[in-house]
């Protein structure tokens, strides 16, 4: 008979050729465990999504309670289901005056290309600005603001009609002109490694955008839901977008997206034609039954109040000759070592510390460390006395690489 480890490799399409390899047989707080009883600590959130951690009590009764009343009953928007405009009616309560109507769909990529279409629509307009190094999705249209052409290029032609421009550069944004239909940005980039906005540039972008009569489009997939320390990362920022996108921590563990508008502009894809935009899962109830209750979570605990205190504590503690710099805002942090192969070799023998660790999309010189809200101090020190070691053998392997 053979193994798992055998059959994932025969029967799962893979997404690279050297997969981390652990197999998990549950989960818990901040653990993953192993059949044969290793222990990790997770430090990467299923990439920001276990915010309130693993198998939360709140979100797995909420999960029961919603299997006991009904899973999907129909496509999205033709039934009233509670688990959806109670969360709905939350998000509006939480998010500024204009962010008051949300379509749930199934994740982040789906939520981008929502609000690319309703951009499109609304304005009339064509044209899709976007940054460098930013991350959207894998599907054709997020894949065509991708900001790097490397995984881009073997899928080509994509979407027309977009344009790339660096981030943090103000000079950059003047290609934003009537022409624009939306600019799609993260208010912190993820993938470029935890890139911050400088000074007033998000604010230069609001104003810019309004001036063009551009929508602001916010991708908020990995940093919403308390990860920065507030509650959504633009509110550090002075800048309040058009449409917000959310996913990953949106459905506490459970697959769920979103896009979020003002009535006005998100009544645009529900008539001439009707359908504009369809989905027959999206906002499935008990995604939504989960995200509310993990959201309910957050707020109750003040999690996202306690992240600055945290991330302060793993920032004292990763102290070490391997690390050169940490970059990044509350628990979404970068560390960056000498080169890519120190970084290789950390994240390939995390496990062996008891530690899961990942890498950035577009910045091979740093790990990512991205753990749930609830990780406590005393665990914040052992998984820190896990990396030092980790990057103690990391300093005898790489050498003089």
């Amino acid at each position: 008979m053979l193994t798992n480890r055998q059959l994932f490799l025969l029967h799962l399409g893979q997404t690279t050729d050297r997969p981390l390899m652990v197999e998990v047989e549950r989960a818990e707080g901040i653990y993953l465990y192993g059949p044969s009883g290793s222990e990790y600590i997770d430090l990467i959130s299923g990439v920001s999504v276990s915010n309130t951690g693993h198998r939360h009590p709140e979100v797995v009764e909420a999960v029961k309670d919603q299997t006991d009343r009904y899973m999907h009953l129909m496509v999205y928007g033709e039934l009233i289901q509670s688990p959806q405009v109670r969360y709905a009616s939350k998000l509006a309560q939480l998010l500024p005056e204009n962010l008051s109507v949300c379509y749930f769909v199934n994740s982040g990529s789906e939520a981008i290309e929502g609000a690319i279409k309703l951009s499109r629509k609304h304005t009339g307009r064509s044209r899709v600005v976007y940054f460098r190094n930013s991350y959207h999705g894998s599907t054709m249209g997020a894949l065509s603001i991708q900001g790097s052409e490397k995984y881009r290029a073997d899928f080509r032609p994509l979407l027309p009609d977009t344009f790339c421009i660096d981030y943090n550069d103000p000079e950059a944004l003047s290609v934003i002109d009537g022409r624009t239909a939306c600019v799609v940005a993260e208010p912190i980039q993820a993938e470029a490694g935890v890139i911050c906005p400088s000074e007033n540039f998000l604010a230069e972008l609001r104003k810019k955008c309004s001036a063009c009569g551009a929508l602001l489009v916010f991708d908020e997939v990995q940093t919403a839901f308390g990860r920065t320390g507030t509650l959504f990362a633009f509110e550090r920022y002075g800048a309040v977008p058009d449409i917000l996108v959310l996913a990953k921590a949106l459905g506490g563990g459970m697959p769920l997206g979103a896009f979020i508008s003002s009535k006005e502009i998100m009544n645009t894809i529900s008539r001439k034609p009707q359908l504009g935009h369809i989905t027959t899962f999206g906002g499935h109830p008990v995604c939504c039954a989960a995200g509310m209750a993990s959201l309910e979570v957050i707020l109750k605990n003040d999690l996202h109040g306690q992240v600055s205190g945290k991330a302060s504590l793993f920032r004292k503690e990763l102290r070490h000759p391997a690390i050169q710099e940490i970059r990044g805002e509350g628990l979404l942090m970068a560390v960056k070592l000498k080169n890519t192969a120190c970084v290789d070799y950390c994240i390939a023998h995390a496990p062996d510390h008891g530690l899961i660790l990942d890498y950035f999309l577009f910045c091979n010189d740093s790990f990512r460390i991205a753990p749930p809200l609830v990780i406590t101090r005393e665990e914040i020190i052992t998984a820190s006395a896990r990396i030092r070691a980790l990057l103690d053998d990391c300093l005898k392997y790489c050498g003089d690489k």
